[in-house]
């Protein structure tokens, strides 16, 4: 991507930047501020004046010192007041609900205590500097290296049950009918850029609502029972969410990074497992109509479209920055054809029951009242109808298999 002129009104202190796509990502683009200097406590206080604040946060004139790095999702800055202040930039702004996750967060989650916006958009959010013990990232680390599978299923186990409480709030606050057209467009316009060789689009079930969700989750955003709430990815400034999503895209990225993490260290466990307990983990304290068979049902999308959805956001963010291939995403794309081919041969069962019933009801039709002679080929219909029905329904692949064991 190159930089271009930017027409993105910025406050005082902020640089506008306006990214574009060049050769094969025509099409991408980025706007983004940035603080124009963060070297000094009055640096700090010039890029605040004219900004709006919200919840609590350390007055300008107590910032005695402060420190900056760079992430992956913006600068970070360490802020010496009359307490310890860490302060989060968002260069792409959020969905405008950051606020909304963290007053509403199961108590004990590390969420943002306060920030402040710049005409409705996010820009910077600020949390309490305090010591911690190691993550949960951190500790999967150390069990995956020493092939010690009962601990990781307790950690994964832990980290599940912390998401699926984060979900059972956010159930209280909204629950809106699935946005399937605006979920598959996204997707759509993902492969478009990517020049995918597939496509891959979903009805999804009523089990998948739309609420407030995470957007992004990596397992080291636990600690205990505590989740953090922090900054959006770069592949939301790349392609913007138009819609809310369900709560099976939270997990769904949660299982995505365990499979990076899988990737990463090479540990002989298998990556079914860990699924399994991180999966089940989340199903205990889950809404149970969201972690019902039904939600997990990969003929109707399941978890398997939004893991699917999760490795092309690593392929165009790893594009944006030419910064070679992420794994496992781009191995797990070279299986989604054969999953999508089992699941279209699977449909020879459905073709099988939909013509078992008919051939049911219209020998009732033709015969009615049927003798109980004429009775028993019907019944026989039905009953073939429901058995190829069932056998449909137990051949979707479950979410804890990876794609490249389907």
């Amino acid at each position: 991507m190159r930089q271009v002129r930017s027409n993105l009104e910025a406050p005082p202190g902020f640089n506008s930047i306006k990214l574009a796509g060049m050769g094969g990502l025509t099409g991408m683009k980025a706007e983004l501020i940035e603080p124009i200097s963060m070297k000094s406590p009055e640096d700090w206080k010039e890029i605040v004046k004219q900004l709006q604040d919200w919840g609590e946060v350390p007055p300008p004139e107590s910032v005695t010192k402060l420190t900056t790095q760079n992430s992956e999702r913006g600068i970070v800055a360490v802020i010496e007041a009359d307490e310890d202040w860490v302060a989060e930039f968002l260069p792409w702004g959020s969905d405008g609900l950051l606020k909304v996750r963290s007053r509403n967060a199961p108590d004990g989650s590390d969420v943002p205590l306060g920030g402040y916006t710049w005409n409705g958009r996010d820009v910077v959010i600020l949390r309490k500097a305090i010591s911690k013990d190691e993550n949960s990232e951190d500790s999967l680390v150390k069990k995956l290296q020493e092939d010690d599978l009962k601990s990781c299923v307790r950690i994964l186990g832990d980290v599940g049950k912390c998401l699926g409480k984060f979900h059972s709030s956010m159930r209280e606050l909204r629950e809106l009918p699935p946005d399937q057209k605006r979920w598959n467009s996204r997707n759509e316009r993902i492969e478009g850029l990517l020049r995918a060789q597939f496509i891959w689009r979903a009805p999804y079930t009523k089990e998948q609502p739309c609420t407030v969700s995470l957007l992004d989750v990596r397992i080291s955003d636990f600690s205990g029972d505590s989740l953090r709430i922090g900054v959006p990815r770069l592949s939301d400034a790349l392609i913007p969410h138009e819609s809310e999503k369900p709560a099976m895209r939270d997990l769904a990225s949660l299982v995505h990074d365990l499979s990076r993490l899988h990737h990463k260290e090479q540990t002989n466990l298998q990556l079914k497992e860990l699924r399994m307990a991180l999966i089940e983990g989340w199903r205990e304290t889950a809404p149970d109509e969201w972690a019902s068979e039904n939600a997990f049902y990969s003929h109707r999308g399941g978890m398997a479209i939004w893991e699917y959805e999760q490795c092309l956001m690593d392929v165009l963010e790893a594009s944006s920055n030419q910064s070679g291939a992420p794994q496992p995403a781009v191995d797990t794309l070279l299986y989604v054809k054969m999953y999508q081919k089992r699941m279209f041969n699977n449909r020879t069962f459905a073709g099988l029951s939909f013509m078992a019933f008919f051939f049911g009801v219209s020998s009732l039709i033709n015969q009615f009242p049927p003798s109980l002679t004429e009775l028993i080929p019907a019944l026989a219909f039905f009953g073939a109808g429901y058995l190829c029905f069932k056998a449909y329904r137990g051949m979707s692949p479950p979410p804890e298999k990876p794609f490249a064991e389907i």
